[in-house]
């Protein structure tokens, strides 16, 4: 039997269903889009190695552990010996967290262009709540949104940045993938904020999310299935307004 912790990293359009985080991939991590290539990599795995399945949400899609439970509960009992399904990666409460931290280098006067990929209506609208937690508790007194693939794009969301006065716009990511930062509208000058988390931070935050999910099935008996399920998840993270240590870059 194997005695390494094998992670996989499940991930919905958050992260560009897998493509923006690629680089967490190694020997112990692999990076799956849900669904049919969750189940692949379930099913291709030694049996009884021990395997967490971190749903790679940030708060905005809340289904994706739901879906990667029930791809794990697909499997024929043989297969789910060992296997694991962890608390998602983060919470909207994080993000806020994450985001007002990556904030607090863009200088006061700027405002803040927060993107990530268009979902549905319910997770844009959630993007426009996390946005004003980032302005009710920071420092930048301009803050809007803007959609990968929705409206209104990153191009209007710094024109509206404009028309509100602002006369520097700071891209800030909220998602896994990296900010996009727009053509600047005339007189106003566009900064790429960097990325939400840096690659260690990543790295750290899924091993740890990995390493509480097998350390519950191993004492409790506990698979995270159920909880996936019902959206009922415990531990760090699940109902905390603490940014994780070593969460932020």
């Amino acid at each position: 039997m194997d005695d390494r912790l094998h992670v996989l990293a499940v991930c919905g359009h958050e992260a560009a269903h897998g493509a923006a985080l690629r680089h967490l991939a190694g020997p112990d991590t692999a990076v799956v889009a849900d669904g049919r290539e969750l189940y692949r990599a379930l099913a291709a795995r030694p049996a009884r190695q021990d395997v967490a399945v971190v749903p790679m949400t940030l708060g905005r899609e809340p289904g994706l552990a739901a879906e990667a439970a029930r791809t794990v509960r697909a499997l024929p009992p043989e297969l789910r010996g060992g296997l694991a399904v962890a608390e998602p990666f983060g919470t909207a409460t994080h993000l806020v967290g994450w985001l007002r931290a990556a904030a607090s280098t863009v200088p006061e006067r700027a405002a803040l262009l927060l993107t990530a990929p268009a979902g549905d209506p319910h997770e844009d609208a959630e993007l426009d709540r996390v946005a004003h937690l980032v302005r009710r508790h920071g420092r930048h007194r301009l803050v809007q949104t803007a959609l990968l693939g929705g409206d209104p794009d990153p191009a209007e969301g710094a024109r509206r940045c404009a028309l509100l006065g602002a006369r520097t716009v700071a891209v800030l990511s909220a998602s896994f993938l990296p900010p996009a930062p727009p053509p600047a509208p005339d007189g106003v000058s566009v900064l790429d904020a960097g990325p939400l988390l840096s690659a260690a931070a990543l790295a750290a935050v899924l091993s740890a999310r990995a390493a509480a999910a097998v350390r519950r099935l191993h004492e409790h008996g506990e698979d995270g299935v159920a909880a996936a399920l019902t959206g009922h998840h415990h531990g760090p993270g699940a109902h905390t307004h603490a940014v994780p240590a070593g969460g932020v870059r």
